[in-house]
């Protein structure tokens, strides 16, 4: 059986998502909106699937699953109209642009008859998944230290910053995830110091460009994550797992931008990463592929509203320590 799939957005993520989708097993068709309904007709002739001139005809087009790569603020709108229609969802991250909104879906859709798969794309990525076998099995002993990076080679737009709800919520909310899924426990306190060495524009929206955190987990262990909007070498994105009898290190392949300065040690051959959809090209498939199967009630939902919401609050979390320059407990942001 296949099943046409709504996208909703059409930027540079909504039209490689539709792009993918058109290919995937299960997917006979595939229809497109976005607010900027040229740019959505445009995209649906380019790809050569449907185009809807709103997103109440896209809902309306006998679709059985919703994928919504549009700006955070619209994120609960869209979840809520499709799961009030009975369409299955899947969002990319965030739900909404804070807690009190991301509490709200949750309430809006916790007794829906369709699932709300949020878009975690490190959780499909095969040296993650491996990362997360390597702690379930044992096999790495009792885990005391993990170290993640997340450093983009250049910033986005100026634009962009002021409604990306930050560097914690933007782009750190991705290893809060995946620390929290590949261990299995919780992040109990955060600490942070933020800086600011590139654009005017960081500082006028009160944001940061570089950030050193660490996490204190709830069994002792202690995660470092380190942000970055100007790491020149390329896309740098990586998780270090340690313990007692081994370590697991996912991203160190021959395109991670890292240069050895050991006389010894050859460079490689290979292009860095040039940004997040090269890195993750096999991970967004494999996630999508798997909403397709969500869709059809064919497996349970892997990354639901709740999950981001754990990951939010840390965000927040760190947020708060970077500018009160303090430890803060994530207990006190939930309340």
């Amino acid at each position: 059986m296949t099943i046409r799939l709504g996208l909703a957005g059409t930027g540079r993520i909504g039209t490689s998502h539709a792009e993918t989708l058109k290919t995937l097993p299960g997917v006979g068709g595939v229809v497109v909106a976005d607010a900027d309904v040229e740019r959505a007709r445009t995209t649906a002739t380019k790809l050569g699937v449907e185009f809807a001139p709103d997103i109440e005809t896209l809902l309306g087009s006998d679709i059985a699953g919703l994928v919504i790569t549009t700006a955070t603020d619209s994120h609960p709108e869209l979840i809520t109209k499709a799961v009030d229609r009975g369409i299955p969802v899947f969002c990319e991250k965030p739900v909404a642009a804070d807690i009190a909104g991301t509490l709200e879906v949750i309430r809006r859709v916790e007794n829906a008859t369709v699932p709300v798969q949020i878009g975690f794309q490190r959780r499909f990525d095969t040296g993650y998944r491996a990362a997360r076998a390597a702690v379930r099995s044992g096999e790495l002993g009792w885990l005391h230290t993990l170290r993640a990076t997340t450093l983009d080679p250049a910033p986005p737009p100026a634009e962009y910053i002021p409604r990306s709800g930050g560097l914690f919520r933007d782009c750190g909310v991705h290893d809060f995830d995946i620390i929290r899924w590949v261990t299995g426990r919780e992040v109990e306190e955060v600490f942070v110091l933020g800086a600011n060495r590139g654009e005017q524009f960081f500082v006028d929206a009160g944001d940061v460009d570089t950030a050193a955190v660490v996490l204190r987990m709830d069994d002792g262990a202690l995660a470092t994550v380190s942000l970055g909007r100007y790491n020149g070498a390329g896309y740098d994105v990586r998780l270090e797992v340690l313990g007692s009898k081994g370590n697991a290190v996912v991203g160190l392949d021959d395109r991670a931008p890292l240069r050895s300065v050991e006389p010894d040690y050859p460079a490689s051959p290979y292009p860095a990463y040039p940004g997040f959809m090269e890195r993750f090209r096999r991970a967004y498939t494999e996630e999508l592929s798997v909403f397709v199967s969500v869709a059809r009630g064919d497996i349970e939902n892997p990354c639901g509203p709740a999950d981001a919401l754990e990951a939010f609050y840390i965000a927040e979390a760190c947020e708060l320590s970077r500018r009160e320059r303090r430890p803060v407990a994530v207990a006190e942001v939930r309340n």
